[in-house]
């Protein structure tokens, strides 16, 4: 079974984000990369499967600058056999329709896949649509959510956990699931994980390879843009209440004003 997973390189969540002030980008220089948690998660399930399937190989693909190689090493060093990597100056900007649709065609060049694994949501967009999107696009069952993964033969089963409640749902290979933060505890590299992620292969592609054309992506072609942001404004200092008999009531005056009560 050859499993794709999709990875992505985000801003540390316990960094500040910034955007650009010029475009509305997200500024990704500002602030220190990661690979994502949730694509963390996304790889393990990836790795467990391959442990319960003799044969199995799992390749890693993301779409983003040149820097986005460290967490294709991170997720090399968990034990993914090899990545492709998509990176053109085009890409900056893109919406997340156009980043559905890169992708698609991204996976397109890995021969012969039978899985794509991803993460619900990235932490720094937020959309929770780009794994339903590209099943659409490239025509397979989408199944999302899983909490778990089982894999049969050329049958999938997942049990899919929401607010809503818990669905099992089945489909033919191939498909793309995308996993939530309850699935696994992700694996930690080991030092001859690491070494070992030095050495095993990264395919660096362009648009021209993946069969993109220019006009299918970037800022400049987005169906969403940002318009206008502002700074988030700095805390308020509290308000402090001398109780002098009447605190209680002062207290709950207030809350009414702030709307909380």
């Amino acid at each position: 079974m050859n499993i794709v997973v999709l990875v992505k390189q985000v801003p540390d969540t316990y960094s500040e984000r910034k955007l650009n002030p010029s475009d509305g980008t997200l500024d990704r220089d500002a602030t220190d990369a990661v690979l994502d948690e949730i694509n963390e998660r996304a790889v393990e399930a990836a790795l467990q499967l391959k442990e319960a399937n003799d044969g199995s190989e799992v390749t890693v693909l993301t779409m983003g600058p040149d820097r986005a190689t460290d967490a294709i090493r991170k997720a090399l060093s968990m034990g993914a056999d090899k990545a492709v990597h998509l990176s053109d100056e085009a890409l900056r900007g893109s919406d997340v329709v156009q980043t559905a649709r890169a992708l698609a065609k991204a996976i397109g060049t890995v021969e012969g896949y039978d899985l794509v694994v991803a993460g619900n949501e990235a932490s720094d967009g937020r959309s929770a649509a780009v794994p339903a999107m590209v099943a659409d696009l490239l025509g397979v069952p989408a199944l999302t959510h899983a909490r778990e993964i089982t894999v049969d033969g050329s049958t999938i089963t997942v049990k899919r956990e929401t607010d809503d409640g818990v669905t099992h749902l089945t489909a033919e290979l191939p498909a793309v699931v995308s996993v939530g933060e309850k699935i696994n505890e992700p694996r930690y590299p080991s030092f001859k994980g690491i070494m070992a992620a030095k050495k095993k292969p990264v395919a660096s592609i362009t648009l021209a390879d993946a069969g993109i054309d220019a006009s299918e992506v970037g800022l400049a072609n987005a169906l969403s843009t940002v318009t206008t942001s502002s700074p988030k404004p700095p805390k308020s200092a509290g308000e402090k209440v001398e109780d002098e008999g009447d605190g209680g009531s002062r207290i709950a005056a207030y809350l009414v004003a702030q709307k909380l009560i």
